[in-house]
């Protein structure tokens, strides 16, 4: 396998993770490959924006259809995140989801996206352009800096 494919397959699948539930950074593995020049730019802001948005699709196939077993002590989400995400939700509603970038509260929204059964093509369309223009800004930063 050459490096520029473990470089892409490096930075889609630390994404895809880091969406989900589960802790990540992909930002540092996207950075790291930007730096090695491990492949073309726009292919690792592309994989890295792609998987980061098939990760939260998880969270909200787990919001549209697990929400019934919040209660267990397994659910990822607590029933007091849910219930503040859900009040934030109701209130500024799908545009929020411009927002599943961030890191704190950012999962939490895919969840609730999907417990309020959001049209998967609007969530993934709203997510999706969130989470490109933070890797945007994130590959503008480290290719303007003069080392790279």
């Amino acid at each position: 396998m050459t490096s520029e494919f473990l470089a892409a397959a490096a930075v889609f699948w630390s994404a895809f993770l880091a969406a989900t539930l589960l802790p990540g950074a992909s930002e540092v593995v996207l950075v790291a490959s930007l730096l090695d020049a491990a492949a073309d730019p726009w292919l690792l802001i592309g994989l890295a924006t792609v998987g980061n948005t098939l990760g939260s699709f998880v969270n909200w196939l787990l919001g549209r259809f697990l929400i019934g077993f919040a209660d267990r002590r397994w659910f990822p989400v607590s029933r007091s995140q849910i219930d503040r995400f859900e009040a934030f939700f109701k209130r500024y509603g799908v545009w929020t989801l411009l927002l599943a970038w961030a890191p704190i509260g950012g999962d939490a929204l895919t969840v609730i996206a999907g417990t309020a059964r959001v049209n998967a093509v609007t969530f993934l369309v709203l997510v999706g352009v969130g989470k490109l223009a933070r890797y945007l800004v994130v590959a503008a930063g480290v290719l303007s800096w003069p080392w790279v």
